[in-house]
């Protein structure tokens, strides 16, 4: 029997909150990340094993840690594609969060 398409819901928790977390792991204590917004797009049925390869970039660190650095909010958005076995795209996803410095001021470790 075959498997039905991966819903909405299954999709987007394959991204959110990990997004999020990972975030929150790489920038450390000094920062707030909260998930603000998502959206999806469903490019094909999602059918068996779909996966998603969620990434963030040193660079997008840095331009996070410059524009956050006088206590400012930032919005940075990423996009993750949901892949079936075969490497087709099923799903593409828009992440948005919010971050901003807790104290707004650049930590030692990037003056």
């Amino acid at each position: 029997m075959p498997s039905a398409p991966t819903s909405a819901a299954v999709s987007i928790s394959m991204v959110d909150p990990h997004l999020m977390l990972l975030l929150m792991h790489l920038l450390g204590r000094e920062y707030i990340v909260w998930d603000q917004a998502a959206h999806i797009e469903f490019r094909k049925p999602g059918r068996g094993t779909v996966s998603a390869r969620l990434a963030v970039s040193d660079a997008e660190l840095a331009q996070i840690r410059e524009s956050t650095a006088d206590g400012q909010p930032f919005r940075p958005t990423f996009e993750v594609s949901i892949t079936d076995a075969d490497g087709d795209i099923v799903a593409q996803v828009v992440k948005t969060l919010y971050v901003r410095r807790k104290d707004g001021r650049s930590s030692a470790a990037e003056r």
